[in-house]
């Protein structure tokens, strides 16, 4: 049963044709250098615990919210990241004070898109005895699936900054602003 559950946590968040997860955790490492590697880890999980939060409370049918607001949300909280890291890159300002409302952030956007799969996630568990288990291993195969993503963005982070020299904040603006379109094209369809 865990394999199963840990299986579909990695999936739900490397499956391309729900990409909103993979643009998410995208928009969220364009801030960083690949040496701040640690900063990212950190940055994710506290996506996965607000994601996990959601998820229980959901299982427990403690919380119910309307799937089509959730579904609107979620591209605007990837809309919300790149804005953010415009924000802090053009005002030349990579403080530690305003990124680590960065965390704040993704613990918040956590919850959200923990809501998007909520409906979905209590399907699935059908008769289990116990949510425990089950979201136990689907999100440490969520975290997991986030890492394989955070690896991915720091090596070609790394290419391009430390290779081909290209400048930190043309990096940052670049993966926002295509993070920004792309989230407005799956806001529109929604």
């Amino acid at each position: 049963m865990f394999n199963d559950y840990f299986k579909l946590g990695i999936d739900h968040i490397l499956d391309p044709n729900g990409y909103d997860h993979i643009l998410f955790v995208t928009t969220l490492c364009a801030l960083y250098r690949p040496e701040q590697w640690r900063k990212l880890v950190i940055l994710v999980t506290a996506f996965t615990l607000g994601h996990s939060l959601t998820l229980a409370l959901s299982g427990l049918d403690m919380v119910s919210v309307n799937p089509v607001l959730i579904e609107r949300l979620i591209p605007i909280t990837i809309i919300l990241t790149g804005i953010f890291n415009i924000y802090v890159i053009s005002k030349n300002n990579e403080n530690d004070r305003k990124v680590k409302f960065n965390y704040i952030i993704s613990l918040g956007f956590g919850l959200i898109h923990g809501l998007g799969f909520s409906n979905y996630f209590k399907a699935i568990l059908g008769n289990e005895e116990s949510i425990v288990k089950p979201l136990f291993a689907f999100n440490i195969g969520v975290e997991v699936g986030q890492i394989v993503i955070v690896a991915l963005v720091i090596v070609l982070a790394y290419l391009l900054l430390n290779v081909f020299r290209l400048q930190k904040k043309y990096w940052t603006i670049t993966i926002s602003l295509l993070a920004i379109l792309v989230a407005g094209y799956l806001l529109a369809q929604r």
